[in-house]
């Protein structure tokens, strides 16, 4: 299928009609005589012959060579586009951030994971490095979701804005280490962040997971009115507590508070005492959290405007070849026909030469 970009300069195909009827070509006549010793005159004489005028007169083949050429132009100009056949994409409809504590209590090893080396042993890790392992895990899956990352302690700090880039994010998250933002805990002002960085987002489904393994003791918002500001702006909020409850002080959990906020903006709140357990909490996330998509659908365009200028300059050159053959041969013929009039005119003058001496 061809469409063309601009299909109006197809007005441009009347031009030669209105040059012909408003401009036409300047003719002029002069007087001339006809003589049969012209060669004889141009010798007494000494002037060189010129050529006189010449009237083009173009046959039919001549015509319509012009007026394809013409067509060819006009359509170049025109630009005219091969339509492809239609293509789908699904791009991702959803924004997911990702809060992760990095306070002191974050250094606490009570996580196993499986040995690398050996998978039949497991080996006993800090929760930010539990943390991490289950994360790489979790977005290998939501690789059509743009990701942002989060890290917080006395204060949060945006680690990655929204990417497609997976890699890019697991690396970000990756290089993360304990107490990069503190030994305390706010991640009331992690949530301010994260609605300030979904503001700059069109997408209107917008998903926030909260890792935290203390109580909240820096920010300065607290965290109840700063999920009430998400729950404002569309944001669903999934807290998940990796602390013990048990604890006291600044490493207890305050799972009361993380039922709050999830409750307020339709989220959920989950607990996370081993990685298992972790795991199970991105498992369950993801059942609740879909994968959604916006389809779009668009037809791939190919210029092919340089089609007709290649057709155009082919029939100029060939036309130009077949006029210079003709050029060439109409001199050799006239130069033959020069050559035979001298040898006839040599003879004659022989000729008449003889017949006086006989005489």
């Amino acid at each position: 299928m061809i469409e063309f970009v601009y299909p109006w300069a197809f007005v441009l195909l009347l031009a030669p009609v209105l040059v012909t009827l408003f401009a036409p070509a300047y003719k002029e006549r002069k007087s001339s005589i006809k003589v049969p010793y012209f060669a004889r005159l141009v010798d007494v004489t000494g002037e060189t012959p010129q050529s006189g005028a010449v009237l083009l007169n173009r046959n039919n083949i001549q015509r319509i060579i012009v007026a394809f050429s013409w067509l060819c132009i006009v359509t170049a100009i025109a630009k005219p586009e091969m339509i492809g056949a239609p293509i789908n994409q699904e791009k991702s409809a959803r924004d997911l951030m990702v809060a992760v504590d990095l306070s002191g209590s974050m250094s606490v090893e009570d996580f196993t994971l499986p040995d690398k080396k050996n998978t039949t042993k497991a080996v006993k890790v800090n929760r930010l490095v539990a943390v991490k392992e289950v994360l790489n895990n979790f977005v290998k899956g939501r690789e059509h979701d743009r990701l942002g990352l989060i890290l917080f302690g006395d204060a949060p700090y945006l680690q990655a804005p929204f990417t497609d880039d997976i890699p890019t994010w697991q690396a970000l998250l990756n290089e993360s280490d304990i107490g990069m933002a503190g030994q305390s805990t706010a991640f009331g002002d992690a949530i301010g962040l994260a609605i300030s960085v979904f503001e700059q987002s069109e997408t209107q489904n917008r998903v926030l997971i909260v890792l935290t393994d203390g109580n909240d003791t820096a920010s300065k918002v607290p965290p109840v009115e700063a999920a009430k500001v998400a729950a404002a702006h569309d944001i669903k909020i999934y807290t998940i507590a990796i602390g013990d409850p048990s604890a006291v002080g600044e490493e207890k959990v305050d799972l009361d508070v993380l039922q709050e906020m999830a409750d307020i903006t339709q989220g959920k709140s989950f607990q996370a005492l081993s990685s298992k357990e972790l795991l199970q909490v991105y498992a369950e996330i993801d059942k609740l959290e879909p994968q959604q998509f916006d389809s779009l659908s668009f037809r791939p365009r190919v210029s092919v405007h340089h089609y007709p200028i290649i057709l155009f300059v082919s029939i100029y050159l060939i036309a130009l070849f077949i006029v210079n053959i003709r050029i060439r041969l109409l001199l050799n013929k006239q130069k033959r026909t020069a050559v035979n009039s001298e040898q006839q005119e040599s003879h004659d003058k022989k000729q008449d030469y003889n017949e006086v001496i006989h005489d």
